[in-house]
């Protein structure tokens, strides 16, 4: 935005100079000339005034005074008498017949003339004067100068460039200064920016009050740190619902499930069957429960602490070897050899395996292996946990990560596994993506970011 800006206002800047600088220089360009041509005129009068007396009276023309001026001026003089053959030619041999010139046969008939012509030969333009050498009203003969422009263009061209060098510094001058303007409104914007990106990922935390700016900006970020300071507070009281219903939910289910069992126990065995979906279902509540009670942990952020994932991946693993063995599914580890030191929320890592460990423990089939390879990098770490279940539809990657999404009613758990792992993930500063198995099945991939050894 602050190049469009300075853009517009160089923009601007260039149309006012156009508009300014080309009529004056046309002007001065006109004025010159006009100057140069009434200074030439000037002379050949002064000139003329000089040889009347000699072409009155018939007398041989001194060439001396030409020849001067010409020197002087890199003038051509030529002086004709009243038939138009020349007397003095300071360029060429006299006589001539100029009278076919429309300039000199003009002056013999009594007709001053003056302007600009070009001289295809020469390869140049000049200014010329003709006049008529008169005494009494008696035409005796005629004048003409001719000098070349290239002192007026030299002028011309030196004052173009002034011209030009003093666009070119406002030019700069206006980029510095709407640079600054743009830089002075775009900032404010910029930052506006950043903090509702940190709010659209769920950092809610206020900055201090915008205090450069139009007012409106300032308003607007008023209003942005308002709207986040109450998101903070609404989030908040979810979390703290969530939690404590989920806790306090644990207690009254755990007794439940104990009194069936009881009177499951006391019944016969044909009506004590009856009880067991009862059970089952106070089992499912009471796993949802932990499920949600989990979530809100997660949503609580945490700050992330230094923690070896090589140690956390080795002993989860061995966890769930026994029911790994139990389901006839090899559990293989990688790349956990040595320590490998990541940055994640408390208890963050563990929940993370566990439950990408207990969804594909769920769908692979007797005889797979499910793999757990570790990869460090200089700033992030990647965990991938691969099965060779049915594996996801890309329609139902996007949508696993999603809470309470299952990918059938048949299919156990709460659909809140995969929910959790990634908000633990994205807590951590990871982050938590699904893939193809190479050969058929689901790849949980896990980025986290590396850190020191504390």
């Amino acid at each position: 935005m602050t190049r469009r800006l300075l853009a517009g206002y160089l923009t601007i800047t260039v149309v006012v100079l156009l508009l300014l600088e080309l009529p004056l220089a046309i002007f001065f360009s006109q004025r010159e000339l006009e100057r140069f041509t009434s200074g030439v005129e000037h002379d050949a009068s002064v000139i003329a005034s000089i040889y009347e007396d000699d072409l009155q009276t018939d007398t041989t023309l001194d060439p001396q005074p030409a020849l001067l001026y010409a020197e002087r001026t890199d003038a051509r003089v030529v002086v004709v008498d009243e038939r138009g053959v020349s007397l003095i030619d300071t360029e060429m041999a006299v006589p001539r017949d100029l009278s076919t010139r429309p300039e000199i046969a003009g002056a013999i008939a009594g007709r001053r003339s003056s302007g600009t012509r070009s001289s295809s030969t020469l390869g140049t333009d000049f200014v010329f004067v003709a006049l008529p050498v008169a005494s009494g009203g008696v035409v005796h003969g005629a004048l003409r100068v001719t000098v070349d422009t290239d002192q007026v263009d030299s002028s011309v061209h030196r004052f173009w460039l002034g011209l030009v060098a003093v666009g070119v510094g406002i030019l700069a001058l206006m980029a510095v200064v709407g640079w600054m303007i743009a830089r002075s409104v775009t900032r404010p914007i910029r930052r506006l920016e950043l903090t509702a990106a940190r709010f659209s990922q769920g950092d809610l935390t206020v900055d201090s009050p915008l205090d450069e700016g139009p007012i409106e900006l300032r308003t607007l970020d008023a209003t942005m740190s308002t709207m986040a300071e109450r998101l903070a507070v609404l989030l908040d009281e979810q979390r703290e619902f969530v939690a404590d219903a989920s806790h306090q939910l644990r207690t009254p289910l755990t007794a439940m499930r104990l009194r069936l069992e009881n009177l499951q126990a006391r019944l016969p065995e044909a009506e004590g069957d009856e009880l067991e979906s009862a059970i089952e279902e106070t089992t499912r509540l009471a796993t949802l429960v932990a499920d949600l009670l989990q979530l809100a942990r997660a949503d609580q952020g945490q700050p992330p602490i230094p923690v070896d994932i090589a140690q956390l991946v080795t002993q989860r693993v061995d966890t769930w070897s026994a029911l790994a063995e139990m389901a006839e599914v090899t559990l293989l580890v990688e790349g956990a050899e040595q320590a490998v030191w990541a940055s994640a929320v408390p208890g963050a890592m563990e929940q993370i395996l566990d439950n990408t460990l207990d969804n594909a423990l769920n769908v692979s089939p007797a005889g797979a292996q499910i793999v757990v390879r570790l990869r460090s990098d200089v700033q992030r770490h990647t965990i991938t946990v691969e099965d060779h279940g049915p594996g996801l539809s890309d329609d139902e990657k996007e949508r696993a990560t999603r809470r309470f999404w299952r990918k059938s009613t048949t299919t156990p758990g709460t659909g809140l596994g995969l929910a959790i792992a990634a908000s633990l993930a994205a807590a951590s500063g990871g982050t938590l993506a699904l893939a193809d198995t190479p050969g058929g099945g689901l790849r949980v991939v896990v980025t986290l970011p590396a850190t020191e050894r504390p």
